[in-house]
């Protein structure tokens, strides 16, 4: 028996934010697609935002391309980094760099209560 992806609870927003000049974010979008999928929750709810200008980018906060947030919260702290129009770089859990969030925080982010992912922001 096949079960039903559950749509976002009220008020819950995954958006994938992204520019177009770095290659990374299709790999990102699967492996989000992959971590909604195994939580039951529906892919296609995923806001896919371009970021096309600098001014945009400072104004959504945005340190390069692709960033995964959840209610406005990014899946992995930024840090200091300025926004910009850039690649963003991540640090997998084994200590790898990568061009793209690791699955496990995706997966992490998903199955936090909407408290839990802002205390981790700060």
């Amino acid at each position: 028996m096949e079960v039903a992806p559950l749509p976002w609870p009220e008020g819950m927003r995954v958006e994938l934010l992204f520019w177009s000049g770095c290659p990374s974010h299709p790999a990102a979008l699967a492996d989000l697609r992959q971590a909604m999928a195994e939580q039951k929750l529906d892919p296609g709810t995923i806001v896919l935002r371009e970021i096309q200008t600098q001014a945009q980018a400072e104004l959504e906060h945005f340190v390069g391309s692709p960033t995964i947030r959840i209610d406005g919260v990014d899946v992995q702290s930024p840090g200091g980094e300025p926004p910009g129009l850039t690649c963003r770089i991540y640090r997998r859990r084994d200590g790898r760099i990568s061009p793209t969030p690791d699955p496990a925080d995706l997966r992490d982010a998903l199955r936090a209560e909407p408290i839990s992912i802002v205390e981790r922001s700060v």
